[in-house]
């Protein structure tokens, strides 16, 4: 089980990295708090893993109560673009690098989902399900991102925010 951890921490270590490195470049304070909450989530996920891995049970728990708050922060930050006037540059690689984040997103889900199926310890399978559910969120939160950046007037417009359903 140990190499499930030690590979868990690497994927959200790169995962942190890639945030980080993606908000240093944004010019749209919106979107780098976004990113910001990403790497937060992805650190976050990172203790859990190392704490696990080291049998750091009342750390574990610490961590694993707090969840994620993405979902909700975003629909803060793109409801305040809607009073703004927002200029958005999509030329360029930025809808790739959007779409790169995604297929990080899904391949962690879809690791933590499958080793959560096989390992015997019901506290690493019941949290890797949740850190499956929360990269199953930054998904979604990717996914809105992406929508934004290619139709930003129209999709500011939507009174309904139905592009941040929570999950």
């Amino acid at each position: 089980m140990q190499d499930v951890f030690d590979f868990a921490m690497q994927m959200e270590q790169d995962g942190r990295d890639y945030y980080e490195e993606m908000a240093s470049k944004t010019k749209i304070p919106a979107l780098k708090k976004i990113l910001t909450g990403l790497a937060d989530d992805e650190k976050r996920h990172y203790q859990i893993f190392k704490n696990l891995k080291e049998q750091h049970s009342d750390q574990v728990s610490q961590l694993s109560e707090k969840s994620t708050t993405i979902m909700s922060d975003a629909r803060n930050i793109f409801e305040q673009l809607s009073g703004d006037e927002v200029e958005v540059d999509t030329a360029g690689d930025a809808i790739e690098v959007w779409e790169h984040a995604q297929e990080i997103e899904k391949k962690s889900e879809d690791f933590y989902r499958e080793k959560a199926g096989v390992v015997p310890d019901k506290t690493a399978r019941d949290l890797l399900n949740k850190i499956a559910d929360e990269e199953h969120k930054h998904w979604a939160l990717i996914e809105s991102v992406m929508q934004f950046l290619h139709r930003p007037d129209r999709w500011l417009e939507d009174a309904e925010w139905n592009h941040l359903e929570e999950y």
